[in-house]
């Protein structure tokens, strides 16, 4: 899953640097129909149309605060305060190249006074957290889309940071779910994308602090199983799970569908960002 294409940077006082840097090891790609330009590495971990669909099914309004964990180069936040002119955002990265990218993106993309990005690992104690300006409660929004690659069924990539930001031990879901319930004012929701033949898991975890589930399929291709599911949940809440139709990304002669181009280059929100 590839993002837009794109080479024409957003704000042109920082284009000289951004250029030295794609030529070396950034490229600068257009998300959402070029309303966004990302830099991101070349090599490594790459952001796709997953950051895209995890900020078109995320909730909020103006005045709140979201927080986006493994947020990577920031994709999925930025996207989503697009949409939502007045949301805050913070973004946390564990790794120190794509947290500085995620802040650079956030000022070349005119979004610095709502968006801020913090070097800051997921498993952090809530001391760390705190510190960072991060405490219990703070957040009214948090969406991830955290590892997830079993390192038992594949070979691991060697490169250091793609391996980090794919592959998962037992218990990193866990702990981001449990990061996330943390951060989380009561009535907060959460906003997870994950791999379809995972979902049972991903539920299972999500029963403690969780409820009111409702998941949202996605489909590569018509009559196919899903690829991914996109799950919104609130903290504390107690209603049942709801299942929505699914989103097919490409027709039968793998062309993008009109609601899959509504939502990757549109900006469309999905019906899991209904408040």
């Amino acid at each position: 899953m590839r993002p837009d294409a794109g080479t024409t940077p957003a704000d042109p006082s920082v284009s000289a640097k951004d250029v030295a840097r794609a030529a070396e090891a950034w490229t600068d790609d257009a998300v959402l129909g070029g309303r966004l330009h990302l830099l991101q590495p070349k090599r490594g971990h790459r952001f796709g149309h997953d950051a895209v669909l995890l900020a078109a099914s995320t909730p909020g309004r103006a005045g709140e605060h979201a927080v986006e964990l493994g947020a990577g180069v920031g994709a999925a936040g930025l996207a989503l305060a697009v949409r939502l002119p007045g949301l805050r955002v913070t973004l946390v990265e564990i790794d120190a190249a794509l947290a500085d990218a995620a802040r650079e993106n956030a000022v070349r993309n005119r979004l610095g006074d709502r968006v801020a990005a913090v070097r800051l690992d997921v498993a952090s104690p809530p001391k760390v957290f705190a510190e960072a300006g991060l405490p219990a409660g703070c957040a009214d929004r948090v969406l991830m889309n955290p590892p997830f690659n079993d390192p038992r069924r594949l070979s691991a990539s060697p490169d250091p940071e793609r391996r980090r930001a794919h592959v998962a031990d037992d218990a990193l879901l866990e702990r981001w779910i449990a990061a996330a319930a943390r951060l989380l004012r009561s009535g907060g929701t959460l906003s997870v994308i994950y791999p379809a033949d995972r979902l049972a898991e991903l539920l299972g975890l999500l029963g403690g602090a969780f409820g009111a589930a409702a998941v949202l399929p996605v489909h590569g291709k018509p009559e196919a199983a899903a690829i991914r599911v996109l799950v919104r949940a609130g903290k504390g809440a107690r209603a049942p799970l709801a299942l929505w139709p699914g989103l097919v990304l490409n027709d039968r002669a793998g062309q993008p569908t009109v609601e899959a181009e509504f939502v990757l280059r549109g900006g469309a929100a999905l019906p899991l960002a209904a408040p």
